[in-house]
């Protein structure tokens, strides 16, 4: 399995953004399941204005595609993202989701469109493809405050 990410910051983060708002159906969408949703904080992260969108768009060969913009982030931090096996409300998203569930836990065998660096205005934006169509208990897109033990600061369910 092949992995690529591609993380996006500053005016193209915004022109990103804006493009994810105005389109009617992503590029190479056609048969493809897409999912959207918006970002809200969670507990930890009280005191952000969290906001963006997330959407994942699993092609019809076979290629599972993440991409995420936020706002409200420390401006200067890198916080990690990654694809969660449950919706936001269950355990503030449970676990990630795993390809393989035996499998190891990091990419390819997980969707992680971060790491993602906030801006001067704290926009932040990622993208990934993973090389396998992502099954049905992928259901949200979480991002994580750096630290020893990463805290869960918001989350979009993707519906």
């Amino acid at each position: 399995m092949r992995f690529r990410r591609t993380a996006v910051t500053g005016a193209a983060a915004l022109a990103l953004a804006a493009a994810a708002t105005t389109a009617t159906s992503p590029a190479g969408a056609e048969g493809a399941t897409v999912t959207r949703g918006e970002f809200h904080s969670f507990a930890v992260g009280a005191g952000l204005e969290i906001g963006g969108r997330a959407q994942m768009v699993r092609a019809h060969d076979g290629h599972t595609q993440v991409t995420i913009e936020v706002s409200g982030l420390e401006p200067g931090v890198t916080y990690a993202a990654h694809v969660h096996a449950a919706p936001c409300a269950v355990g503030e998203a449970d676990g990630h989701y795993m390809h393989d569930p035996a499998g190891v836990v990091t990419p390819p065998n997980e969707i992680w469109p971060g790491p993602i660096t906030a801006n001067a205005a704290g926009l932040a934006s990622g993208r990934t493809v993973a090389d396998f169509h992502a099954g049905p208990t992928a259901v949200s897109v979480v991002v994580h405050r750096p630290g020893p033990v990463p805290k869960k600061i918001a989350c979009a369910d993707l519906a």
